[in-house]
């Protein structure tokens, strides 16, 4: 099951370094739930239909200049109509002067007030994309992911299977390692984003060696904070008798968070190169998504050499 978090008006205050100029009643325990963030245009001039007191709101020049051509009676009522609502906050951006009548009704209504140094428009850039990843729906799988050629990677398989082993030499060949044993994935649209639990991040177990940290043997090259995921792989024991896929025309996938990632599936026995198996999956990966299918232009040819000689 997957989770889903929360950020507080303070966690955004500290990461924006925000002035407050008014705490509300409920500045410490007050949390966002909902990504976007709304110019309260529209309600200044009385109209609340459609109205999301969820988000958080902010002002910038535009709406300051239009404020700033009503009389203090006026003012008061505009702000007094929209601190009704229990919004989260209420930010003016550009440092701009703070209304007399905007900080006496957040007094007055228990709202919290803010200040900060960018403009409208950078401040809901950055807010928007900070809150799209901390409030994303999180799970976490037990695997191996790592950066192959540009493709996440997370190699999957029972333990002792030879995942961190085969990382080990995907590391020296000079791809990074994302995370190791657990891996915490992120939707933030249609996208998986896979990264490392801080307490193991640069981390990995070599069974018989123990935990080993990456960047201090491989150096900081070695390692990256986070990745799409693009592709999954994983290992079996191989089974004598059994039919495997060797054209590759098989299209398997795995359902992460609601999204279908390919998957491939690869026997381990004594002897294979499952570091070179995984560097040609991800190149094979990568090429798919450019549209070139190897497999399916090899079966092509052959149907095509096939009625040739039918002829």
């Amino acid at each position: 099951m997957s989770k889903r978090f929360s950020v507080t008006v303070k966690d955004l205050v500290d990461e924006f370094q925000l002035e407050i100029m008014c705490k509300g009643s409920d500045f410490d325990t007050r949390t966002l739930t909902v990504i976007d963030v709304n110019r309260p245009g529209l309600q200044f001039v009385g109209f609340f239909d459609y109205f999301d007191p969820e988000r958080l709101q902010i002002i910038g020049k535009a709406e300051t200049e239009y404020l700033a051509g009503f009389s203090p009676e006026e003012r008061r009522s505009r702000f007094s109509a929209l601190f009704s609502y229990e919004i989260p906050a209420f930010i003016v951006s550009r440092n701009l002067e703070i209304f007399p009548e905007c900080l006496e009704m957040a007094q007055h209504c228990g709202r919290t007030l803010l200040r900060t140094k960018q403009t409208a428009v950078e401040f809901t850039s950055l807010a928007i994309d900070y809150l799209n990843h901390r409030l994303a729906p999180m799970i976490t799988r037990h695997g191996v992911l790592l950066d192959v050629y540009g493709e996440g990677v997370i190699i999957m398989g029972d333990s002792g299977i030879g995942k961190s082993e085969t990382a080990i030499e995907l590391i020296k060949r000079g791809h990074r390692l994302v995370a190791d044993d657990a891996v915490e994935i992120r939707r933030i649209g249609q996208t998986l984003i896979g990264s490392a639990p801080e307490l193991i991040r640069d981390y990995l177990e070599v069974r018989g060696v123990g935990v080993i940290d990456i960047p201090k043997i491989f150096g900081m090259g070695a390692i990256q904070e986070s990745t799409q995921i693009d592709l999954i792989i994983k290992f079996e024991e191989w089974t004598d008798g059994y039919v495997y896929d060797r054209l590759g025309l098989d299209e398997e996938y795995v359902q992460i968070l609601d999204v279908n990632v390919p998957c491939v599936t690869i026997p381990v026995r004594a002897g294979r190169n499952l570091a070179g198996i995984a560097e040609i999956a991800a190149m094979n990966n990568r090429q798919k998504k450019y549209g070139f299918n190897s497999a399916q232009m090899f079966v092509e040819k052959i149907d095509r050499q096939v009625d040739k000689n039918s002829n």
